[in-house]
């Protein structure tokens, strides 16, 4: 199952962590925590506590680690449509603000 998860946040593939995921593991990539809400089959963004696990406790910072016993990686939680809203809004910013890493 590895080899099909994705990081939720920008897409690139996780494959090289070892399952379970640790509270301490992290995207190579973008370096964003992979033991959270938005990278699990439970979250749900559509209901209120935004987890369909009636058993699991309330977490608010859904992009925070978490200790959480239901947590089971999602091979879906990636969503193609949402990293380009949030490329666009980046270059937005960085057109209004200019680029910070330029020297």
């Amino acid at each position: 199952m590895s080899e099909d998860l994705k990081c939720y946040r920008c897409g690139e593939s996780i494959a090289m962590l070892s399952l379970p995921l640790s509270r301490r593991d992290q995207c190579p990539q973008c370096s964003v925590d992979m033991h959270v809400c938005k990278m699990c089959c439970h979250f749900d963004s559509r209901i209120t506590r935004q987890c369909s696990e009636d058993g699991a406790e309330d977490v608010s910072e859904k992009e925070r680690p978490n200790f959480c016993d239901w947590f089971v990686p999602s091979g879906d939680a990636f969503d193609p449509n949402r990293k380009s809203e949030a490329d666009a809004t980046m270059v937005a910013l960085n057109a209004l603000f200019g680029d910070s890493n330029e020297n």
